[in-house]
């Protein structure tokens, strides 16, 4: 049964979860709050295959919850330190959900700075390990914010990450490793799944049309002939979502206001 009473952070929490259904044994990694909640989401309620970290570096049974763990004590199931982290990022056997302040129509995305390199607006965080994730396993992303300056109407600032643009692929070849899945907004789901690699939308959230969505993009997206509409979160997500994840509320503050998902009315 869907629930009628949810915020715009659990819609995207259970959309971002999505990403993981059929990826089997393999590591999950959410960076930031709503992708955390939403990899453990997947772990919980999708893929019980699913490798989670505590967030140091450990390989955890279950989810460890956001904000204070008070008396909690994970219950350890490995040992994850950088080195291993590694291996089996180069192995391809990992699939982060990220969140860069620019992505343009290749998927090429950004972490680094706003404006020209040289001199920009705005450093931000360098490009982290953006490169070495888009060459070697499946990514996705969240967008809080979608708008012209998040998914940008050129290329973005500075590639970080490489997306489906062979201009800027190493010696001209398609790395192997090169795959990328979701972009999850506060508008919609996108994929990259129409011609050439286009990002298309998959689905619209409630009370969006696909107009706002384009008006709100700096490239064109590709549109099916049928736009879903993302689906509303189950009884069961909720619970998993506000009892075991986010005990604390933490997703209240993930968007401005901690709006309705359903924006319909």
């Amino acid at each position: 049964m869907t629930a009628t009473d949810y915020s715009l952070a659990e819609l995207c929490i259970c959309a971002a979860a999505q990403a993981w259904r059929d990826d089997g044994e393999i590591l999950a990694t959410g960076i930031t709050l709503i992708p955390r909640l939403a990899a453990g989401l997947a772990k919980l309620s999708l893929n019980k295959s699913l490798l989670l970290t505590d967030a140091e570096c450990y390989l955890v049974a279950q989810p460890v919850p956001v904000g204070s763990r008070g008396s909690l004590a994970p219950v350890i199931e490995g040992w994850m330190p950088y080195a291993r982290t590694f291996d089996v990022l180069w192995r391809g056997h990992r699939h982060a959900m990220v969140a860069p302040a620019q992505i343009d129509r290749f998927g090429q995305s950004n972490l680094s700075v706003i404006g020209q390199y040289e001199k920009p607006k705005a450093a931000l965080l360098g490009v982290r390990g953006f490169p070495g994730n888009s060459i070697h396993h499946p990514n996705s992303y969240f967008v809080p914010n979608h708008s012209t300056r998040a998914l940008v109407a050129n290329e973005v600032d500075m590639v970080g990450g490489i997306g489906y643009n062979p201009a800027r692929w190493p010696r001209g070849m398609k790395p192997l490793g090169l795959d990328l899945r979701l972009i999850v907004t506060d508008l919609a789901v996108l994929d990259f799944g129409g011609p050439s690699h286009q990002i298309r939308v998959r689905s619209l959230h409630p009370g969006i049309t696909f107009d706002q969505v384009q008006d709100n993009t700096g490239f064109p997206l590709s549109r099916p002939q049928n736009t879903d509409i993302t689906a509303a979160p189950t009884l069961e997500q909720l619970s998993i979502v506000r009892e075991q994840l986010d005990p604390h509320g933490l997703r209240q503050s993930a968007f401005k206001g901690n709006p309705r998902g359903d924006r319909s009315a």
